[in-house]
């Protein structure tokens, strides 16, 4: 697997919260064989980390950050042929 698809969702009101978090966490893990991306949509924040490297998941965040548990799926990239 050389991606990760890492998802949470906010608790009410904490979104701004999350999103500083999550983005401190990918600064300190950040690895330069590693292509990471962070999204956000309304109270949800999504990392995807592209690399032989990447991480199987990220920290979990402070539980009072989050509604749930985040959800981390791992997949392997598909190259399309040319």
């Amino acid at each position: 697997m050389d991606t990760l698809m890492w998802e949470a969702k906010a608790a009410e009101g904490r979104g701004a919260e999350l999103l500083r978090w999550v983005l401190d966490e990918v600064r300190r893990l950040a690895d330069p064989q590693v292509r990471t991306e962070v999204f956000i949509a309304g109270e949800r924040v999504v990392v995807i980390a592209v690399g032989e490297a990447a991480p199987r998941r990220l920290p979990d965040p402070p539980e009072a950050l989050v509604e749930r548990p985040p959800h981390a799926w791992p997949f392997t990239r598909v190259h399309l042929p040319t």
